[in-house]
């Protein structure tokens, strides 16, 4: 018998007795989402930064959106362009025994906001979110829940986790008659939206593209039609919701979809 066919056999025995052997490509996508990763992390006090009331990821009030407080604004080296927002981050602080809070607890934060570079500072002295630095703006909220409110930047560990939500996707429609916008929210699995379609009882599906944050458009009209959203998520998982809003939907109106299962 030859060695070429002896591994192959080989292969096939230890698949049946151990299935996870032959699942390499689920496994190195779920290892992605595990590994711990090195950046730090300051708070932004409520009556001066946009993690609370929204920012550039476009969510508005997270308060009513349904992000609730423990929100963030992530320096562009994991903002990436808008691409980030929605996604979960669990966040904990490390290596520093007067900030860190026994025990090195953890929390789970949605990036909801871009922490602007300052280029006129140091980046290690004030010009904390400048590129490359990975670098969180937290709300004071989830900040003391891994650090002492007295701390200035901290040292942190993060890593991508996936986020859960309550009920369905949202989608907000706003616009104009020469174009349709809609803004995603609430999106499970790994909160990050990386593609979506439009379709009208009037038309086919119709690519849509990011204007900003997670706010997407389309040069179409389609007002007076049902319409229908696909949506793609940053791991190429696609969930479609048929008709999520009736034919009379207004702009300003939010709408509730399918969702990502776990």
């Amino acid at each position: 018998m030859g060695f070429v066919l002896q591994r192959r056999l080989l292969f096939l025995f230890f698949s049946v007795l151990f299935p996870w052997v032959g699942a390499a490509g689920v496994s190195s996508r779920r290892e992605r989402f595990e590994e711990w990763r090195l950046a730090t992390a300051t708070y932004a006090k409520e009556t001066q930064g946009t993690t609370v009331t929204g920012g550039a990821c476009g969510f508005g009030d997270l308060d009513k959106s349904g992000y609730g407080r423990n929100s963030v604004g992530v320096s562009s080296a994991l903002f990436e362009r808008g691409s980030a927002c929605g996604g979960c981050f669990e966040v904990r602080c490390v290596n520093h025994i007067l900030w860190c809070l026994q025990g090195s607890p953890s929390v789970v934060v949605t990036a909801t906001d871009f922490c602007a570079p300052n280029y006129g500072l140091p980046d290690d002295y004030g010009g904390w979110c400048n590129f490359p630095r990975e670098h969180f703006e937290m709300s004071k909220a989830a900040f003391i829940q891994i650090a002492k409110g007295k701390s200035d930047i901290i040292p942190v560990q993060y890593r991508r986790v996936n986020c859960k939500r309550f009920g369905g996707m949202r989608f907000t429609m706003t616009g104009s008659s020469y174009f349709h916008q809609v803004l995603i929210t609430n999106v499970g699995s790994d909160g990050v939206v990386m593609a979506v379609k439009v379709k009208g009882s009037k038309t086919g599906w119709i690519q849509m593209g990011r204007n900003w944050g997670q706010n997407w458009q389309c040069d179409a009209d389609l007002q007076g039609q049902p319409l229908s959203f696909e949506v793609t998520s940053s791991g190429g998982r696609t969930v479609t919701s048929y008709n999520v809003a009736p034919p009379n939907w207004r702009f300003g109106q939010t709408f509730e979809g399918k969702q990502f299962l776990e």
